[in-house]
């Protein structure tokens, strides 16, 4: 197999299988719908020998201003022929002038470097069986009225431009809520992922705020397989640990370009959508 021999292309739905065995190889979890969800918000492009799916790479914006760059797989056989700097080659013209982040793997981080990435954090990967525990009191599951408030709390959190991919998440997530005096102040999300659910995105004011969250999807959720992905920064791993969801892996948080100025806000991301999306 030789890079001359292979061409690259728009992602499309008929990629997908291809793309799910690309990611099986890899030690991924995701599924069809997980591809699916990500492919929905973003331009894809996959690379393809005799009209095999050998390597991907997909680009999410958020708005005019930035972009995650994700799922970025090469087939094993051939990673280190310049195919993985050809996709992201790809996908950095289509995000333009757009600040770019992703979530580097240990295998990945040397390309990402030498493409002008530098690292601002550490994302760590938690799972296991949810524990038994009570439901918090003051958190609640979400009405339908409040999607829009919910949305509003996520762009406060990242200060970014989410309202496409919140909009599909409305679809898939069920979300619970934290209200003051009859306003939403904090909300989690879990939805299927992979071997079972993922909680998250979990966005809140505090560590005790996004502790309930957790906690009230683990009461509702009691036994089943539970993923949450969190920036070590909000210090939610030993916590998470003591609850049964072991630390097993992650990446780091990776942006090109230049940093956009946050306003002031009281919020947290505590749990990220997933490793590709933040």
């Amino acid at each position: 197999m030789t890079a001359q021999l292979i061409s690259l292309e728009p992602m499309k739905t008929e990629h997908l299988d291809g793309a799910v065995l690309l990611s099986r190889e890899a030690g991924w979890p995701h599924r069809r719908e997980d591809w699916e969800l990500v492919l929905s918000v973003s331009e894809g492009l996959v690379a393809l020998q005799d009209g095999r799916v050998v390597a991907t790479t997909l680009m999410t914006p958020f708005g005019s201003d930035a972009a995650a760059i994700n799922m970025v797989i090469v087939e094993a056989a051939l990673r280190g022929r310049g195919v993985g700097r050809k996709l992201m080659d790809a996908a950095l013209e289509k995000a333009g002038a757009r600040s770019c982040r992703l979530v580097a793997t240990k295998e990945g981080l040397p390309l990402y470097e030498k493409l002008g990435f530098t690292a601002i954090g550490e994302i760590a990967q938690h799972q296991g069986q949810a524990v038994r525990v009570e439901a918090p009191a003051g958190v609640n599951w979400a009405q339908d009225d409040e999607h829009e408030k919910i949305s509003a709390l996520d762009r406060a959190a990242c200060d970014l431009d989410r309202s496409a991919l919140m909009r599909i998440l409305r679809r898939t997530v069920k979300f619970a809520v934290i209200r003051e005096r009859g306003e939403v102040v904090a909300f989690a999300g879990v939805r299927a992922f992979g071997r079972g659910l993922v909680v998250g995105p979990v966005v809140a004011r505090s560590s005790g705020q996004a502790k309930d969250l957790i906690r009230f999807m683990f009461a509702h959720h009691q036994g089943a397989f539970v993923r949450v992905d969190t920036d070590l920064s909000t210090g939610l791993g030993p916590w998470l640990a003591e609850h049964g969801l072991a630390h097993v892996g992650g990446g780091v948080s990776m942006r090109r370009g230049p940093d956009i100025e946050q306003a002031e806000t009281s919020y947290c991301t505590f749990a990220l959508v997933n490793q590709a999306l933040g």
